[in-house]
């Protein structure tokens, strides 16, 4: 099975949307992810640990 990084990311992105904290262990789907924030002008606090990303939505 192929893993989708974008669509990974817009799920992730759906999860902020809803008000939801959204984690990702993998640098690429952050990218991605903090690169469709700024597309849609929304903020979102990224707290980038040892273990992954962290993206908490600001309200």
């Amino acid at each position: 099975m192929i893993i989708n990084r974008r669509e990974i990311a817009k799920a992730k992105l759906q999860l902020l949307e809803e008000g939801f904290s959204a984690y990702t262990d993998s640098q690429e789907v952050a990218r991605l992810l903090k690169r469709e924030l700024k597309k849609r002008n929304m903020e979102a606090i990224e707290d980038q640990t040892s273990i992954g990303y962290w993206f908490y939505p600001v309200k």
